[in-house]
């Protein structure tokens, strides 16, 4: 089992007292408890210590003990401002990972000092570990909820949809301190039922307006191709699972920055916040559905 995985709850157990205690000794760990005596009463509730505090208890061992899991939350650089109604944008989305060339393909972005939005998957992430996650946030890139299981969500009931929607919300949180504000739906299927669960979760809907089929046609020539078909504004549907659209990144990049574009992410495109539960598909600016 990765440390990182297991909830810190789960770790002190329930209030935080009894079970850190005996946790702590088994570990080795120095902690001052006073001998009982046998006879002697109970301490009264007054005399009795107040309850540990999980957090800082948690503090506490990662200083005592290096290994000790704690969160150490990447830190994003610094807002960009660009304004996409003046300058020549495109959003290049990568969808259905972490997976075995997502790291590749962060190297090929970085090279072009360029920034992506992923719309990664629960189960992923959970397979993935931490690390592509976190290296997502300090190098300036957008992560979006693609649900836990990409299940389709208009094929479940409400409780279904939240529960692909919250638990991968949750996993994300948990590895990158960050709470997401963008989702898109698998296979583009959403509606009023999927609207209403992405409101309350404060998700706005992302689509897209360029689709690479990238998924069917596994050809970077033809992934080059139609990734870059692009006005300004647009939305680019790829999948950072394939290695031939990695392999075609590249060339994209290099295609499209000559065409004088920037790439950004989505909250950059459309500049600023989303409006939670509506649908946009690759139009700069607040206009969606």
């Amino acid at each position: 089992m990765r440390l990182w995985t297991v909830p810190l709850a789960l770790l002190l157990g329930v209030g935080g007292c009894a079970a850190p205690v005996a946790h702590l000794r088994s570990e080795g760990t120095q902690v001052s408890v006073a001998p009982a005596v046998p006879g002697a009463p109970a301490p009264s509730a007054a005399r009795r210590p107040p309850p540990i505090d999980p957090a800082e208890l948690a503090a506490k061992l990662a200083a005592i003990q290096p290994q000790w899991p704690r969160n150490r939350y990447p830190v994003a650089p610094a807002a960009r401002h660009i304004n996409c109604r003046r300058v020549k944008c495109v959003a290049l989305t990568y969808d259905d990972g972490p997976g075995g060339y997502t790291g590749q393909l962060l190297d090929i972005l970085a090279r072009h000092h360029a920034r992506a939005t992923f719309f990664v998957l629960g189960q992923k992430v959970v397979e993935d570990g931490p690390h592509t996650l976190r290296r997502m946030v300090t190098e300036g890139h957008e992560i979006g909820n693609h649900t836990w299981s990409h299940a389709q969500l208009t094929a479940l009931s409400d409780a279904g949809i939240r529960g692909e929607l919250g638990r991968t919300q949750g996993i994300v949180h948990h590895v990158t301190g960050r709470w997401m504000t963008l989702m898109r739906p698998p296979y583009g299927a959403t509606n009023r039922r999927v609207a209403a669960v992405a409101h309350r979760k404060g998700l706005a809907q992302i689509l897209w307006d360029v689709d690479t089929m990238d998924w069917r046609d596994r050809d970077s020539l033809v992934v080059t191709q139609r990734a870059t078909t692009v006005t300004p504004g647009s939305v680019v549907l790829m999948h950072d699972i394939h290695s031939t659209t990695v392999e075609a990144a590249a060339q994209v990049l290099d295609l499209l920055a000559l065409r004088g574009y920037t790439f950004v992410t989505l909250s950059e495109l459309y500049g600023g916040p989303l409006i939670p539960g509506r649908v946009y598909a690759g139009e700069a600016g607040p206009a969606g559905r």
